[in-house]
């Protein structure tokens, strides 16, 4: 299939993309390739509505769920990425999935959904660095490890079987560096060079409304009981600002549902919702003028048919 992407690329950059999400594909291939994406894009994203929806009734977050996720849904990048092939739908599910789990104190549920995040994209892998810092600010409040803890190990498990799949398949085992298609991560607000490879423009303002989103998040959830919440959003907002790349505002999307459950008394006041209704054909707008221009140059879609 990878040889009739006229594309230029090399087998070994898809490398870059890790293989849970196209697993699911393959699973509903039967459908084909291409209606397979779309619909296990919609499964996803009706699941993660649903499971969005439990979280913010069973921890009563809101006394406007219902509403809570409709805004959360429409993020105009989360748009984009949930109506195309696109793994953030799965990621972002196993993300959340993973932390209530952690919350619950149920470490295996935790590690597996983890770990499966993992294996759909890299930054997964900071799930485990969060609950590292629940960890050691336990152990300096009680003096006592928890060792069934030790299935959070399931995490680095799923990242490191991806590298052993690449081995078997490319020959290496650390093909996902080798690609030549990873953003770069070098120093704070990296993003603002336009002559960096993966940034391109000086029309950049947009992204310090998200850095400003996110980092107001840190701060609303610094005092939250759910520590791994606060932990998880931290480190990852922090290395989203370290992201070489134009495209802050979809790297940045696992960190919307945790910015909705702190902001919600602001997501579902009166105010918000009349510009969000006012503004909502011009969502629309973005996401088709979005869908028109970035097209994967395919010459010939009938394979995926």
């Amino acid at each position: 299939m990878i040889n009739q992407l006229n594309t230029g690329l090399s087998p070994k950059y898809f490398a870059a993309h890790l293989p849970l999400y196209p697993i699911f594909i393959r699973i509903f291939s039967l459908f084909g390739y291409l209606r397979s994406m779309l619909l296990v894009n919609f499964l996803f994203t009706v699941l993660l509505s649903i499971f969005f929806y439990y979280i913010l009734r069973k921890w009563q977050v809101t006394k406007y769920p219902l509403l809570l996720v409709i805004v959360f849904l429409f993020l105009p990048r989360f748009l984009v990425v949930r109506s195309i092939g696109a793994p953030e739908s799965l990621f972002i599910l196993l993300v959340l999935a993973s932390l209530v789990f952690f919350e619950k104190e149920n470490y295996l549920l935790a590690g597996f959904f983890g770990g499966l995040s993992a294996m759909t994209k890299a930054p997964g892998i900071l799930l485990f660095a969060a609950y590292v810092f629940v960890l050691i600010e336990r152990l300096l409040k009680t003096k006592k490890i928890n060792w069934s803890m030790i299935w959070l190990l399931l995490i680095p498990t799923g990242l490191i079987s991806v590298f052993f799949i690449y081995w078997i398949q490319y020959g290496d085992f650390l093909a996902y560096f080798h690609t030549g298609g990873l953003v770069p991560m070098s120093f704070p607000f990296s993003v603002f060079n336009f002559n960096d490879k993966w940034v391109g423009t000086a029309w950049l303002e947009d992204i310090i409304f998200y850095f400003f989103l996110y980092g107001y998040t840190v701060i609303a959830l610094k005092n939250s009981k759910y520590r791994s919440f606060f932990y998880f959003t931290l480190i990852f907002f922090i290395a989203t600002t370290l992201v070489d790349h134009r495209d802050i505002a979809r790297y940045s999307l696992p960190l919307w549902p945790l910015a909705c459950i702190a902001l919600e008394q602001f997501f579902t006041s009166r105010k918000f919702l009349l510009v969000f209704i006012v503004l909502l054909p011009a969502i629309y707008l973005y996401a088709w003028n979005f869908l028109l221009y970035n097209q994967m140059p395919i010459s010939i879609w009938r394979p995926f048919l």
